[in-house]
């Protein structure tokens, strides 16, 4: 069983930096992989970024590559969202996820084994 908090989320400018955070508990976190999701009002819940259990592969959609960078701190049961530029659109509520691989979590959420509660982003113009 691993537990998700998220934290950091909030608002922020056009333009502006945000680092989101996720705790995760239990012993066996460096096994997973973990990502990222979002969900706009109204809008299904998307992809957002995935990291691979070692941190050594990341993947993003095109839509966000050079804004948004993954990492994990597998010392700390720790995994982050920078995102950079940030825009109107980013806003949503983003959801941490864990699964059993990280490109599997690329392709669809329902590879994703735990979910965190979310943690809101509003972006303002």
């Amino acid at each position: 069983q691993v537990q998700l908090v998220e934290s950091g989320g909030g608002l922020v400018q056009a333009g502006g930096s945000l680092r989101l955070s996720c705790a995760a508990s239990g012993r066996t976190f460096r096994s997973y992989g973990m990502g990222w999701f979002r969900q706009a009002p109204g809008k299904e819940r998307a992809f957002v970024a995935a990291i691979s259990s070692s941190g050594g592969i990341s993947f993003y959609p095109d839509s966000l590559k050079g804004r948004f960078t993954i990492s994990r701190d597998n010392a700390k049961n720790k995994v982050y969202l920078q995102m950079n530029s940030l825009k109107p659109e980013d806003t949503a509520v983003y959801y941490c996820a864990a699964g059993t691989y990280a490109e599997d979590l690329s392709h669809t959420d329902s590879n994703v084994r735990y979910w965190g509660q979310g943690t809101q982003v509003t972006v303002s113009l």
